[in-house]
């Protein structure tokens, strides 16, 4: 197992590419600390799994937009677990609206979650490896809208591409600190958050013309990709965007 000794946490893993991430994760062999929202039922079942492998785990609801639930993440995860190792930035929310039409409230709730909650969580998860001297690995889920337009769906396509040169900038300053930072940029994939394409044929036919490989994406081809960039394996990739989308983004159109 790749990750045995290590820790990470994931956030947003209660359902979707983040529980799919926590349990691979947990497959390779690392102890995990879940984060979702207070409350979400999802986060049990993900603590559960992952014990039924033998691994350690840990739930922490809060809300990544709070500075303060961030730093709790850190502390309470490293209070149990004595120290953090991996980092995976992984909760997001989209909210559709024509530009013209976002409102302020949208606004915020997209880049404060996305990329507000994402740069300060990362902050104090690097803050916990240079008190403690050690290396680390972050991974980010991001979209291949850190690249492609996304039309009415602005605020998701900003969070996305902010993230994009974050993850460039921030491989140049930790790289003395042994810390790498990467991103996975997931196509259509088959989660809660697509629920409205994987209920409409029309829809779903006109997507799938444009991905190459003919279907979605599941959770587990991120997750797989997650536990390779978490592992010892990419130790010399930092910086850059991992793409997961069965082609799409090199061969899509608006319909």
């Amino acid at each position: 197992m790749k990750l045995e000794g290590k820790v990470a946490l994931v956030t947003g893993s209660a359902q979707g590419i983040g529980q799919a991430i926590a349990i691979r994760l947990a497959k390779e062999g690392a102890d995990v600390i879940i984060d979702d929202r207070l409350g979400n039922t999802g986060a049990q079942e993900t603590c559960k799994e992952i014990e039924s492998l033998g691994r350690k785990s840990l739930v922490v609801g809060g809300d990544l937009a709070n500075l303060a639930d961030n730093r709790r993440l850190i502390t309470e995860g490293v209070s149990n677990f004595g120290k953090i190792d991996i980092l995976v930035n992984n909760a997001g929310v989209e909210k559709g609206a024509d530009f013209w039409n976002v409102t302020e409230a949208d606004y915020d709730f997209v880049l404060n979650i996305n990329l507000k909650g994402t740069y300060f969580l990362t902050q104090d998860f690097v803050n916990h490896l240079r008190d403690t001297k050690r290396t680390g690995k972050i991974i980010n889920v991001s979209s291949v809208h850190e690249e492609l337009p996304f039309p009415h769906f602005s605020t998701y396509c900003a969070s996305k591409g902010a993230l994009k040169m974050l993850c460039r900038d921030l491989a140049i300053e930790l790289a003395p600190l042994g810390i790498t930072i990467n991103n996975i940029a997931p196509g259509a994939i088959e989660t809660p958050i697509n629920t409205k394409l994987l209920n409409s044929p029309d829809l779903m036919k006109a997507l799938l013309s444009n991905i190459p490989l003919n279907r979605l994406g599941k959770p587990g081809d991120v997750a797989g990709v997650a536990a390779f960039l978490a592992s010892e394996d990419a130790d010399y990739i930092t910086g850059t965007t991992i793409v997961v989308d069965g082609g799409l983004l090199w061969d899509y159109s608006e319909q």
